[in-house]
């Protein structure tokens, strides 16, 4: 999704791809397929690139700090990245910067969760992600797969992080970006909605948000990214509490999913701004272009038996008549994946002046393409 606007401004990208075909090299040209902790296929992809940026987290970080030593601009760096790399780091220093979270602390055994206290929600503090490594636990019963999972990661330097099990009203994320030079700019804070640990809905910006605490929300995500020393966009995935205040759930200091709203929503995308930002550009503006954009995923559906086998359920390219025809102002953005259930496949964006008609045609269209509607052998 960085490609789009990088051709608009005539900016080469090479991309290093996990494999032939992925989503990304299928509009990046210039590419080479490697492994992302392989430090020569690091060195190669990135030989003669004036910066080089990232679309997840997961490049070790002795390998950044390598790639730096080289020469090579890092953005963000390595020192930046490893606080969205390890919640364990994460917590410790935004602890440090008296930043609002829930209570938390590492543990080693399952005496070290009881002492913490049931029910608590437990991390692997490297290599989650979309509700992978994280486990929702009720008692010392629950803590055993947790404890094994680290185990098999100790030499990655996995360690176990407990939280309390918030009760929160809502999920929101303030996303920010930020260039080398200091520059920064705060999009609208928005509502987000799971579903089975995944990003299911976003509502921009959220609603019934007190202006206070949308204030609130965008400062503690510029203070972040400042102290941090981040480049390009930062997510803040908060939590809203009903008595009112916001903690800091995670951070991702890359284009996020919660900022998918603003392809379209917005006066300038979070992905020309992370490029802009990491070449240290002057950023564009994140104000919304209308009052209300609605961004919800299209995920692959479980498989279904139509008679003669399962058949993954979806319409994907297949939905284009119907959900353009019905709604000519409807953004449609699919990845070019293959359908597998609950991955994330596409995502829709409706806008407008009308907060429940926005949500009735992104809810439809992105059902329409997940299969949900309709006879799928139509």
């Amino acid at each position: 999704m960085m490609a789009e606007p990088a051709a608009a401004l005539g900016l080469p990208l090479r991309l290093l791809a996990e494999a032939e075909g992925v989503s990304a090299a299928q509009v990046v040209v210039d590419h080479l397929v490697g492994d992302h902790t392989d430090l020569d296929d690091l060195r190669a992809v990135t030989r003669g690139a004036s910066v080089v940026t990232f679309d997840h987290e997961h490049v070790p970080t002795e390998h950044l700090r390598a790639l730096a030593a080289d020469g090579v601009a890092v953005r963000p760096g390595p020192d930046a990245l490893v606080h969205a790399q390890d919640k364990g780091v994460m917590r410790e220093r935004l602890a440090a910067l008296d930043v609002p979270c829930p209570r938390n602390a590492i543990v080693a055994s399952a005496a070290d969760v009881e002492a913490f206290g049931f029910p608590c929600v437990l991390k692997t503090t490297r290599g989650g992600y979309d509700g992978k490594g994280v486990w929702f636990v009720r008692g010392a019963a629950d803590v055993a797969e947790p404890l094994r999972a680290v185990a098999e990661g100790a030499e990655r330097g996995v360690r176990l992080l407990a939280e309390e099990l918030v009760d929160f009203r809502r999920e929101l994320s303030a996303i920010v970006v930020r260039s080398p030079s200091g520059q920064a700019a705060a999009y609208p804070v928005v509502a987000s909605t799971q579903r089975d640990g995944i990003c299911h809905e976003v509502v921009a910006p959220a609603p019934d948000l007190d202006p206070d605490l949308a204030t609130q929300a965008q400062e503690v995500a510029l203070r972040i990214a400042g102290e941090l020393d981040v480049t390009g966009v930062l997510a803040v995935e908060l939590f809203e509490t009903g008595d009112g205040r916001i903690l800091v759930n995670e951070l991702a200091m890359r284009p996020h999913n919660t900022g998918h709203w603003t392809q379209d929503g917005a006066v300038t995308s979070q992905f020309e701004n992370h490029l802009r930002a990491v070449l240290d550009l002057p950023l564009g503006s994140p104000a919304a272009r209308e009052p209300w954009t609605v961004m919800v995923n299209i995920l692959g559906a479980p498989d279904r038996d139509l008679g003669d086998g399962s058949v993954p359920v979806g319409r994907l390219y297949d939905g284009y008549p119907h959900a353009m025809a019905r709604d000519p102002r409807l953004r449609v953005h699919l990845y070019g994946k293959d359908l597998r259930p609950g991955r994330k496949v596409g995502h829709v964006n409706a806008y407008g002046d009308d907060l429940d008609d926005c949500l009735e045609r992104a809810r439809h269209a992105a059902a329409w393409f997940r299969g949900d509607l309709g006879d799928e052998s139509e």
